[in-house]
């Protein structure tokens, strides 16, 4: 199987799994990669978190790794020694050390950092899980990953997360649970056994982070990641921004998110600043990221459109004048929203990547890239990465023919944690099959076009979901779409618009849809035959749209707003 290589040979010809990015280096080890490339740029690095961790508190220990919308602040050199007294808490109250499966469940505060570094320490298992999972994917996700320790708050966002925690831990006598707000054990750093040995090589790295994917219809999926995985995402994050340590990056979705640690990682390496916030508020946060100068305000489309919403209301002056670009990712953005921001708020406008849990930030945008790329896609391939596209029919795509997209690359996860899973995420050949449909284009651009399961097919013609959802974004009543395929018996499936009208404005008209979309040039055959107005789109708290829940609610609909 061929398929295209990273920016080393962004010319569009057939690569293996060898090819490299931009930065990368041929027949390097990913540790030795890795090393070189932030050596580069100036940055720290270390193979293994905790070492990392000691390294930047070394270089920069008085500069502030985190400010909260509370107003605490941490240092380096704070966060480091915050993370020793924790770990030798956990150590001494616990039992935790090398090897222990812990799994965490808490919101985006400063102690959720430290509680990561803590566990870095004593080299365990770390488990960290959104703050929507509740009982039934916890209690599976703890007893799958045979968590000897359960981590959560007493309530967060009116939910008992620690009678959740005391119910599971009843079935579960080997548990133990840490209830934990805003203050976690601590102890004498002096009793701590040696740190983890940093690992030599890639293979060498042991699986240290467990990141459960969301399920629709089956139980989560337990991705396996290695320090070296994760920081191999986040260093081509941190290159493809040019993050500085004069940056200020918005931390604003769950930090549990394999994203979440990422950005700590980046931090560590280029010694940046992050600007923390529990809960996105879509008033109070832009408010709190304006008030702390962010030059990153990241990190996904509801997130933007967000800060769109509060520079429209702001009017004179830039709401973030200091912002260079708006790091995006977790969905595809409509190709509007980056003309938007980079003229109403300023900066370059979005610069995004795509991944997934299981191989993140595969991909990504870059500063040098033209303005048209930006918009329309989501960058190129990271060093280390290759990436081969299989039309659905199962060969390998040309230069710009739609197909699944299939990865290789440093940051591709272990496996999963029930191996039986793996027979059908790797191709016979070890590609990761993504799940996403895209294109590749000669020079080595890809643009996300759907999901293999997000195409609709109506009397047997495919419709890509994310082409009416573009065209319908740029609509000047519309705020958020969604469009999904709903079981029609005369079609097969039709195409269902969900959308909320932006503020202000009269609700959008199935006739006005239709007339709208024909105006664009959108073939009939693709026009949605049912339209939803909403008061918001449903999306999780990275962001992608949770079109399950949508197609549960109007799967037993027969018309929309104007019927067919």
């Amino acid at each position: 199987m061929t398929g295209m290589p990273g920016r080393a040979g962004a010319s569009g010809t057939a690569a293996t799994s060898g090819a490299v990015g931009a930065s990368g280096t041929v027949g390097l080890d990913p540790v030795d990669d890795q090393a070189a490339r932030a050596a580069a740029r100036g940055w720290v690095y270390a193979p293994g978190l905790w070492e990392l961790i000691e390294r930047r508190a070394a270089a920069t220990p008085d500069a502030l790794l985190a400010t909260e919308d509370t107003g605490a602040e941490l240092t380096f050199a704070a966060y480091r020694d915050a993370c020793l007294a924790v770990a030798a808490g956990l150590a001494a109250e616990f039992g935790v050390g090398e090897g222990s499966s812990v799994s965490w469940e808490l919101p985006t505060w400063n102690e959720s950092l430290v509680l990561v570094g803590a566990l870095a320490r004593l080299g365990a298992r770390q488990n960290p899980c959104i703050p929507i999972y509740r009982g039934k994917e916890m209690g599976f996700i703890t007893g799958q990953s045979g968590a000897g320790l359960l981590v959560v708050p007493t309530v967060y966002r009116g939910f008992d997360f620690a009678a959740m925690a005391a119910e599971l831990a009843a079935s579960r006598p080997s548990m133990a649970v840490l209830v934990a707000d805003r203050s976690l054990p601590s102890g004498d750093p002096s009793a701590l056994p040696p740190a983890p040995a940093v690992p030599a090589r890639a293979t060498d790295a042991p699986v240290r982070w467990l990141f459960y994917t969301s399920g629709t219809t089956a139980d989560p999926k337990g991705a396996q990641h290695t320090d070296v995985t994760v920081m191999a995402s986040a260093l081509a994050m941190s290159e493809c921004m040019a993050i500085t340590a004069e940056d200020r990056a918005a931390l604003v979705f769950p930090f549990t998110h394999i994203g979440g640690i990422g950005w700590l990682m980046a931090a560590l390496f280029t010694g940046c600043r992050l600007l923390v916030t529990e809960a996105f508020d879509p008033v109070a946060t832009p408010a709190f990221l304006a008030e702390h100068d962010v030059t990153l305000p990241g990190s996904g489309t509801p997130f933007h459109l967000a800060y769109l919403a509060a520079q429209r209301a702001r009017g004179e002056g830039s709401l973030f004048p200091h912002a260079r670009l708006y790091p995006g990712g977790g969905a595809p953005k409509p190709p509007q929203l980056h003309h938007d921001i980079k003229r109403e708020i300023g900066g370059v406008g979005i610069v995004s990547g795509y991944g997934l849990t299981e191989a993140p930030i595969v991909v990504m945008s870059s500063l040098d890239d033209p303005d048209d790329k930006l918009a329309a896609t989501e960058g190129r391939a990271t060093p280390g990465v290759a990436i081969t596209v299989v039309t659905l029919d199962g060969r390998v795509a040309g230069p710009g023919e739609e197909g699944e997209l299939r990865l290789k690359g440093p940051q591709v996860m272990r496996g999963y944690l029930d191996a039986s899973l793996d027979a059908d995420a790797f191709d016979d050949e070890g590609w990761f099959r993504s799940g996403d449909l895209g294109t590749v284009d000669a020079a080595g651009y890809v643009t996300i076009t759907g999901r293999l399961k997000d195409v609709i097919i109506r009397h047997g013609e495919n419709i890509s979901a994310k082409e009416v959802e573009d065209l319908l974004y740029a609509h000047p009543k519309v705020a958020d779409v969604a469009v999904i395929g709903l079981p029609d018996p005369r079609t097969g499936e039709r195409a269902c618009a969900v959308v909320s009208c932006a503020e202000g404005a009269e609700p959008l008209t199935f006739e006005e849809m239709q007339a709208y979309l024909r105006d664009a040039g959108l073939r009939v055959q693709a026009i949605p035959e049912q339209l939803e107005v909403v008061g918001a789109v449903p999306r999780n708290p990275a962001g992608k749209i949770l079109k399950h829940t949508l197609r549960a609610r109007y799967a037993s609909t027969s018309d929309g707003e104007g019927g067919r």
